[in-house]
């Protein structure tokens, strides 16, 4: 048996995780809103994605499985093969798109170009994965309390200034924004389980995690706003450069896109080890991150807005029928290749949150949808239960 995580090393991942350009970047799209309202949709959209967060890693903790091997439980254990692809798509673009932005900015703070940091930043999460997860204790306490020191002296510095009364021309509805909160945590689902199956404590290890990651995000949140309301730039490097980071902003850059890529990459290996036993997912995640690489060198990554929607409009269906199973029905596994209802019902719900895209709900589409299609599942299994008990 492999080493056991502990809870504090499992809340050092997900700080990690969260201390990211990514978060940042997300966080510069709520300045039109202003401080106070941006604030607001922010911690709403948070308190959303980390509760089904939370649900995710409790199952995974709890059947000591992978994210894609509980996903088996609903869907049954070919029938996930469609998320585990899914997944490694969605991971290895993750990747791509993590190395892209952090290359970009640490290039602007030294200019040796965007392809050499690429490399860089590639050649340290590669790293991080040889190392391995239940090895990464030491080496992550270091990291993460540089990392949190430095973004402390950035909060600082950025929020000397007075915004309570700064707003941008640009516009974002309320739940638009909403929605762009919930859906950074959403990107996780599929990841958490990988990491509280290794834990001591599964419940423990769940709730901390998910806890540490919605406060560090919605901080990681909170500076890329304010500081774009400051500077009047969604433009990373030039904000650490002009709250005089220097040095130490690059540092932020390199080491935050590390320790976040590589639990995409982890994750990647993890997936498709769900696809075949014979495959080794150190070495795919080691892959994920020589190709996430390439992609950042070659092509264009500015925008992930859709990505991060469409993420959302794959995932928040997957989960709700998870949730509904595990918490709700109490479902058994029941070894079936295939749980075509649930797939049905999955596709339903991408459809769902596909067209409720086009209506500005004030808590954003991930959580009415999600309601829509539990609800769906729940009286299914009523109906098919009662004409079952019908026939007999």
């Amino acid at each position: 048996m492999s080493k056991r995580t502990t809870v504090f090393e499992n809340g050092l991942i997900w700080c990690g995780a969260a201390i990211s350009i990514a978060e940042i970047l997300t966080g510069t799209s709520f300045a039109p809103l202003g401080f106070a309202k941006g604030i607001l949709a922010i911690v709403i959209g948070h308190i959303i994605g980390c509760a089904l967060m939370f649900f995710a890693g409790y199952i995974g903790g709890k059947t000591r499985k992978s994210s894609m091997e509980t996903v088996a439980f609903s869907f049954g254990y070919n029938g996930n093969f469609l998320f585990s692809i899914l997944n490694i798509i969605q991971l290895v673009g993750w990747t791509a798109i993590m190395i892209y932005d952090g290359a970009l900015a640490a290039d602007k703070a030294i200019n040796i170009g965007s392809y050499i940091w690429s490399i860089v930043i590639g050649a340290l999460i590669i790293l991080w994965i040889l190392v391995g997860v239940t090895n990464l204790g030491k080496l992550n306490t270091v990291s993460m309390s540089l990392l949190f020191l430095l973004t402390i002296v950035f909060s600082f510095i950025i929020f000397s200034k007075d915004v309570s009364n700064n707003t941008m021309q640009d516009t974002i509805s309320f739940g638009a924004a909403v929605e762009l909160s919930v859906a950074m945590p959403l990107s996780w689902l599929p990841l958490i389980s990988d990491y509280t199956r290794e834990a001591e404590k599964p419940t423990k290890a769940s709730f901390v995690s998910v806890l540490v990651y919605g406060i560090v995000s919605c901080w990681m949140y909170i500076i890329g706003m304010g500081a774009t309301i400051i500077t009047g730039t969604c433009d990373i490097a030039e904000i650490m450069t002009k709250a005089g980071l220097g040095i130490g902003g690059l540092f932020i850059i390199v080491l935050s896109t590390t320790t976040t890529t590589f639990l995409d990459a982890y994750s990647t290996g993890v997936s498709s080890e769900t696809l075949s036993k014979k495959i080794n997912g150190k070495w795919v995640a080691v892959a994920t991150t020589i190709i996430g690489v390439i992609g950042a060198i070659f092509f264009p990554m500015d925008d992930i807005t859709d990505f991060l929607y469409l993420i959302g409009s794959v995932f928040a269906p997957m989960i709700a029928i998870q949730i509904c199973d595990f918490f709700i029905l109490k479902k058994k596994y029941d070894d079936k290749r295939f749980c075509v209802s649930n797939l049905i019902i999955w596709a339903l719900g991408f459809i769902i949150y596909r067209c409720m895209m086009n209506y500005d709900f004030i808590l954003g589409n991930t959580f009415p949808s999600m309601i829509i299609i539990i609800v769906i599942c729940v009286v299914f299994r009523y109906v098919s239960k009662k004409i079952k008990h019908e026939v007999s």
